[in-house]
């Protein structure tokens, strides 16, 4: 059956006690409500605000260090329309606007975390997860990688064991110029055993191939693992295009490499993103406060 057009939108807030803040949660599904133009921030979609829901496979999306997830809005829009629940979580201390925990080690701890308690407001049992660079680790950490702290994040220069748990609700994983420096000793990934969708850019140079590599050699079954390096793209190449007025030089983000087009890219990763959570994603229904979403 053919999904409904129309993307509904709910926002949620999940308790952490941990952090003792709200995680803020926006909910993007299929419906057939009526939907007007909504702004969010800088941007503006196309909703159904609190329309009525519909079930689907579910997905978070985990944005990067500092960043918002309305950069991935248009992938989201597209799952959404094509029968997705898609959930785009705030990580709180590493957002814009609040980003005072960028590069400590207490946000490599909270980030899985904060995925942890989005499938539990979420209420269902098998997700999918999108990362984008921290947001890639983010998404290995809850998927049961093992990850070990930089000497300089720590007073003593001493590495150790970053305490996540595995969440194997987790059950796909989709990898957008991951940072993964993290999981770079022996063993780090090797309980990672989940189908993984992994895109680089071939001109990134805050997630290069020699680093994201690791992800392919030493997961469980690197023959799970569905890489490729896009020809020209940047680290920012898997985010929405921007607005015109936002798209300048001393605003890395809205930056392409010379030649590459990210609006043409656009569809295309849409297109493989959709169909690996196809192949590797089922169903069920979901729910909210103990009652439907």
């Amino acid at each position: 059956m053919t999904p409904p057009a129309t993307v509904g939108y709910r926002m949620l807030e999940a308790a952490d006690a941990v952090q003792d803040v709200a995680i803020p949660i926006h909910v993007l599904y299929p419906s057939e409500g009526e939907a007007r133009e909504e702004r969010f921030g800088a941007y503006v979609i196309t909703v159904a605000r609190d329309a009525p829901f519909t079930a689907g496979p579910t997905v978070l999306i985990s944005h990067g260090t500092g960043g918002t997830p309305w950069l991935y809005r248009d992938l989201a829009l597209t799952l959404a329309r094509s029968g997705f629940v898609v959930g785009l979580l705030e990580h709180p201390g590493n957002r814009r606007g609040d980003d005072a925990l960028a590069h400590s080690l207490a946000n490599l701890e909270n980030r899985p975390r904060h995925l942890r308690i989005a499938i539990d407001a979420l209420g269902v049992e098998r997700v999918a997860v999108i990362g984008h660079s921290i947001g890639g680790y983010t998404a290995l950490a809850v998927a049961g990688g093992r990850p070990v702290s930089m000497p300089n994040q720590s007073d003593d220069g001493a590495t150790r064991r970053i305490p996540v748990v595995h969440d194997r609700r987790v059950r796909a994983v989709v990898l957008l110029a991951p940072a993964v420096p993290w999981f770079l000793i022996e063993g780090a990934l090797t309980d990672v055993d989940v189908p993984i969708l992994l895109r680089v850019g071939a001109q990134d140079p805050h997630a290069p191939s020699w680093i994201t590599d690791v992800v392919r050699r030493t997961v469980r079954d690197p023959s799970r693992v569905d890489f490729q390096q896009v020809p020209g793209a940047g680290h920012f190449a898997f985010a929405s295009p921007f607005p015109p007025e936002m798209v300048r030089p001393d605003f890395p983000p809205s930056q392409d490499p010379p030649g590459f087009d990210r609006a043409a890219y656009q569809p295309v990763l849409y297109a493989d993103v959709e169909r690996f959570l196809r192949a590797n994603l089922p169903s069920e229904p979901g729910r909210l406060d103990g009652g439907a979403i």
